[in-house]
């Protein structure tokens, strides 16, 4: 009896037609059966927003030969949403990878990533789920030194698994590649800053600038792997209970 094929769902943020998408498809096809569902749009930095006010449209595409895709005009949350319940029809795929975003999510930036939000989705549905990112923003992005990585990545969510409530976090430095360095997620932030300008009517009007600040010290940070040459790994939760936090809340007197 042949062993069937393990199914695939491929989402992103950057829009059904980045070139980041493309070649996690064609590696994923390597696997197994694989479906995409991308937003007709970018949607970088839509964090796990979802559609409510307005209809969504999920239409097939023919972008590439051989492959089911379909472009959503919703976030990428809502992609996995309407992929599960109204492609797969309620069947869950074995996996769900995102990405390769141009652009990394490390550290801090997984609460702001539409990438790995679209990962954390699948996750809460039950599914295996990999974000991959890579440390350019450009769209003539090369990807090449990535393809063997994110084959044995999700190589190895569809042999092991991984724990329910958890997903993988994976962010690839550019130039070449010494290995793998499973991590934490690094102290850091944006520190912030808003260019201020003036629009013909007078009014004032800002963009979004900054630096990415880090000051923590520690060898086992996804910041430090990237700058050392390393594909960083993180498992990531989504259960945001500060679990630490508990017994010092029992113990304050709630005078109600």
């Amino acid at each position: 009896m042949t062993k069937q094929k393990p199914t695939i769902l491929v989402v992103n943020d950057d829009g059904i037609t980045a070139p980041g998408i493309k070649v996690l498809m064609e590696e994923m096809q390597t696997l197994g059966k694989v479906t995409v569902v991308a937003p007709e749009s970018p949607q970088s930095g839509m964090g796990h927003a979802i559609t409510i006010g307005k209809p969504l449209r999920v239409d097939p595409v023919n972008i590439y030969p051989n492959v089911e895709m379909y472009r959503c005009s919703g976030t990428p949350v809502d992609c996995v949403k309407l992929a599960v319940n109204k492609i797969f029809k309620g069947r869950k795929p074995d996996l769900c990878v995102s990405g390769i975003n141009h652009g990394l999510n490390n550290s801090i930036n997984v609460l702001y990533s539409g990438t790995m939000s679209a990962a954390v989705e699948g996750a809460i549905e039950g599914i295996p789920s990999v974000g991959f990112s890579y440390d350019d923003h450009t769209f003539e992005a090369d990807f090449e030194n990535c393809r063997p990585y994110v084959r044995e990545i999700a190589s190895q969510v569809l042999k092991n698994g991984l724990q329910l409530g958890t997903l993988l976090n994976v962010n690839f430095p550019q130039g070449q590649i010494k290995g793998i360095k499973v991590c934490r997620q690094a102290d850091a932030k944006w520190a912030e800053e808003f260019d201020e300008r003036i629009d013909p009517y007078h009014r004032p009007y800002y963009w979004l600038t900054g630096k990415f600040v880090s000051n923590d010290r520690g060898e086992d940070t996804d910041v430090w792997a990237l700058s050392h040459d390393f594909v960083s790994l993180v498992p990531v939760q989504f259960d945001m209970t500060a679990h630490h936090a508990i017994p010092q809340l029992n113990s304050w007197s709630f005078d109600v």
